[in-house]
């Protein structure tokens, strides 16, 4: 279908305005208030030949940059994701964080445009949804990384069969979070042995190596400077709003291991999930709850890593209306959540432990009637 002029001058009319507003928050110094501050600073770290996970250097640079708060923002991430760090090292935090900007806003482009696709191009654009998404609007507010997490996975649904080394390889940025993902993360490798889906595995396998090879070029202490800084951070201290956080509360606040107990729980429930259904796997359908309950029982978490739930709440959505079903609820879910983004209420508040919830129940009502359809079909 050939695409109208006004189209493509209304499309370029808005890229520019985005454009437009990212200049205007350079100018405006806010690059020292938001969390970027910190993936520039190990960035600037890393050009210099300093370490990346130094606090006191670290926090010299995001004063210098703006950042007048008292809590010492560091780059929790692995030497792996030095990738994404290093060419924020070659400019100034203004300079930075409009391209910083402009690769996140463009992931999410491509990432809602990418999940359309893969639920067949419907014609009612309720993949719009995706665009105010909780989660999606505090990354961008916030410069976090969650947005390209959720490029990672889309990345792989939709290239998983058709391009399995490129899907392999995408799971590089899932893995700078890796503990976001491990009830996934098992059964994605039982799965790739059980269907031999063995380029995936090479995909990811090449992409960690280069990224590896690339931190040890640039750092060769970077896993030790890493593991210090980590065993010093005091966070397993922090009080972050998840599940596992409040269920070690509950039972005994000082007792560290409770809080994995729940992502545990996750990877004993994930194999029987997966072993009961692995001949009609599908990671469009079993994958995305799997991908839920991993972020609802993860140990640490907050709203921005959320972001990478867009998949699941967006098929939620689909299936909500192939089956007639209302969508209120999850605008009733996404408006609150709206509100508190927007009320600026801080990231580790317990007024977000209730989200990941949300939308695991919401995915479950919304796929409720399609499941029970399937069911019918299967048994007659």
């Amino acid at each position: 279908m050939k695409t109208s002029p006004w189209r493509v001058f209304a499309a370029l009319s808005i890229a520019a305005a985005g454009v437009a507003i990212l200049v205007m928050i350079a100018k405006s110094n806010n690059a020292g208030q938001r969390d970027f501050i910190s993936y520039w600073s190990a960035g600037q770290q890393l050009v210099n030949g300093g370490d990346p996970y130094d606090a006191a250097a670290i926090q010299r640079l995001e004063r210098s940059a703006g950042y007048d708060q008292d809590y010492r923002l560091i780059m929790r991430n692995p030497p792996i994701a030095f990738f994404m760090a290093l060419p924020l090292g070659l400019v100034s935090a203004n300079t930075g964080i409009v391209f910083w900007q402009l690769a996140l806003l463009a992931s999410l482009v491509l990432s809602i445009r990418m999940l359309w696709n893969l639920h067949g191009c419907p014609d009612n654009r309720l993949h719009l949804l995706g665009y105010c998404f909780a989660p999606v609007m505090e990354c961008l507010m916030a410069g976090q990384l969650g947005i390209f997490l959720l490029l990672g996975v889309v990345l792989f649904l939709y290239y998983h069969k058709s391009r399995p080394m490129i899907s392999g390889a995408a799971l590089l940025l899932c893995a700078v979070k890796p503990h976001l993902f491990v009830p996934l993360g098992l059964i994605l490798l039982i799965w790739v042995v059980w269907t031999r889906a063995f380029r995936i595995l090479a995909g990811f396998s090449a992409a960690l190596l280069a990224s590896c090879t690339l931190a040890f070029f640039v750092d060769r202490h970077a896993w030790s400077q890493y593991s210090q800084m980590m065993s010093s951070s005091g966070i397993m201290g922090e009080i972050v709003p998840t599940l596992s956080e409040f269920f070690r509360i509950l039972v005994h606040r000082d007792a560290v291991w409770l809080q994995f107990v729940p992502q545990t729980a996750s990877c004993i429930w994930a194999v029987w999930f997966f072993w009961t259904r692995r001949k009609t796997w599908s990671w469009m359908n079993e994958g995305l709850l799997l991908l839920l309950v991993s972020v609802v029982c993860a140990p640490y978490a907050l709203l921005t890593d959320e972001a990478i739930l867009l998949p699941a709440v967006l098929a939620g959505i689909y299936r909500a209306d192939e089956t007639g079903q209302s969508i209120l609820s999850f605008g009733l879910f996404a408006g609150v959540a709206m509100v508190e983004v927007f009320a600026k209420i801080p990231m580790a508040s317990a007024y977000y432990l209730w989200t990941s919830p949300a939308w695991l129940a919401w995915y479950l009502y919304a796929t409720r009637k399609k499941r029970e359809l399937d069911t019918v079909a299967a048994d007659s």
